[in-house]
């Protein structure tokens, strides 16, 4: 095994919208998730954000971006997501 860099795009195979989720992610409904085929071949799953959600569509471009987290809520490590190049 090795680290591979990814650039951070790739296209979207794959979403739903959610609308029943646990405690944790309760104050997020409604949101999306999807998996990204990033372009170095790799599939990646994730929240997609900053994306109306009737405006996804399967083959539409995303980028992975980064939030830090700063709170006392799990998960403690920075969390990605997807979102409009």
């Amino acid at each position: 095994m090795e680290w591979n860099e990814l650039k951070g795009t790739g296209t979207l195979l794959s979403y739903s919208i959610v609308h029943v989720a646990t405690s944790e992610f309760q104050k997020l409904v409604p949101y999306a998730v999807g998996i990204l085929q990033m372009d170095e071949g790799t599939r990646l799953s994730g929240m997609i954000r900053n994306v109306r959600h009737e405006d996804l569509k399967i083959g539409m471009n995303l980028v992975v971006d980064f939030e830090e987290n700063t709170s006392e809520e799990w998960p403690q490590w920075p969390r990605f997501f997807f979102r409009s190049p």
